[in-house]
């Protein structure tokens, strides 16, 4: 593991433990170059994942599944309102997890937005309607206002 601090190629592990949603390992490490200590965290990756998207001319293009990716679209839809960043990890654990289980090596943009769509519904209201905006592509403000209309009728109802 290269340091981050001086690019040395080694690093002692000083530390390791489970994270909480138990997704990843937290290892604690000391660069024996500049003895700076960084923390890196390792996820078990059940298969290669591949999603399939849908170019404007019609066509596909596939491109390797980047957790990071996820992480960062829900963090965006999730900013600034009162949600424990331990819960935005378990919902992207959670879809990751779902994805890798269920057999199939290539997934849909299409798919993994629908996932999202359920997590956020679950956690919070605001950060739905925001992903929602952006995965749905409103191109009004009536296309916005009515479909946060449904969720508020969703919500009464429930």
């Amino acid at each position: 593991m290269r340091c981050p601090f001086c690019g040395h190629e080694d690093s002692q592990v000083k530390d390791s433990r489970p994270t909480e949603d138990g997704a990843a390992i937290r290892r604690r490490r000391q660069c024996e170059g500049c003895a700076a200590r960084f923390t890196t965290f390792e996820r078990i990756q059940l298969r290669d994942l591949w999603v399939i998207k849908s170019t404007g001319s019609g066509g596909v293009r596939r491109e390797p599944f980047d957790r990071e990716k996820l992480l960062r679209s829900v963090s965006i839809a999730t900013r600034k309102r009162p949600i424990e960043p331990v819960r935005i990890e378990k919902l992207v654990s959670g879809i990751q997890r779902q994805l890798e289980t269920q057999g199939e090596s290539e997934v849909s943009s299409k798919r993994i937005g629908e996932m999202v769509m359920d997590g956020l519904k679950g956690l919070d209201s605001v950060a739905y309607i925001r992903f929602a905006s952006v995965y749905r592509d409103f191109s009004e403000a009536r296309d916005f206002e009515e479909f946060a209309g449904t969720v508020e009728q969703a919500g009464r109802a429930e």
